[in-house]
């Protein structure tokens, strides 16, 4: 059994690796460290109480988001033969 990425799969990889190390992608990092940092020494009991909540919304978002990955997704008919 053979696997074998699809182009436009790396095609996008590249293009987000492209965004984040451009001016844009550096800017959204930090904007997005700054306000974890702020959240994380701030409202840390606030994120106490809602991690258990946290974990059990996670398990459903995997199972529909992770599908696919890994090569359990679908197969092209190439693989069957």
């Amino acid at each position: 059994m053979s696997h074998h990425h699809d182009k436009s799969c790396t095609h996008q990889h590249k293009g987000l690796l492209a965004f984040m190390l451009s001016w844009k992608g550096v800017a959204l990092i930090l904007a997005l460290a700054g306000v974890s940092y702020y959240l994380l020494t701030q409202h840390l009991e606030h994120l106490a109480v809602a991690l258990p909540y946290l974990i059990l919304l996670a398990c459903p978002l995997m199972h529909i988001f992770g599908h696919g990955h890994g090569g359990h997704g679908a197969h092209n008919k190439e693989d069957k033969e």
